[in-house]
């Protein structure tokens, strides 16, 4: 993996990044396989993400798609393109405030996040970074998912 388009240490070199966009990740394939591998660790095997053939004859899209939560399962991945903190002994995902899927992932597409820092919350013991996240598709007009992701820093 490449290295992140922000490498940071300290709270005061975080802060200087509230408000401003981080970049952009690298581009994610969503093949079939990927889908279906997603569709066989959460369990959810709906005809629109698994049955290509079905897919192509009755969805509106004309093939598979992505699961919404698949996209979501990106993020993590999205958000080291982008910002490493050097100083964190610990970074985990703490939520999702808001997510929208404004535009399904055909099977095949690739996609990528535009990330903002938009706040930063300090905690006991950690702080708190609130991120706008906008993962588009390559060649897409709308979003496919656009969400308010937290993630929590432990020093």
């Amino acid at each position: 993996m490449a290295k992140a388009l922000h490498e940071v240490t300290g709270l005061d070199a975080l802060t200087a990044l509230v408000g401003t966009e981080l970049g952009r990740s690298r581009w994610f394939e969503v093949g079939q396989d990927r889908i279906a591998t997603f569709a066989d660790a959460t369990d959810d095997h709906q005809w629109i993400h698994v049955d290509p053939d079905r897919a192509a004859r009755e969805s509106p899209f004309g093939t598979t798609v992505a699961h919404g939560f698949l996209t979501l399962s990106l993020l993590p991945s999205m958000l080291a393109d982008v910002l490493a903190m050097a100083d964190a002994k610990l970074v985990v995902n703490y939520g999702l405030n808001k997510v929208r899927f404004p535009a399904p992932v055909p099977a095949g597409s690739r996609v990528r996040a535009a990330i903002v820092l938009a706040a930063l919350d300090e905690e006991a013991g950690s702080s708190q970074l609130t991120l706008d996240v906008t993962v588009e598709r390559e060649g897409g007009t709308k979003p496919v998912c656009v969400a308010e992701f937290l993630v929590r820093r432990y020093v």
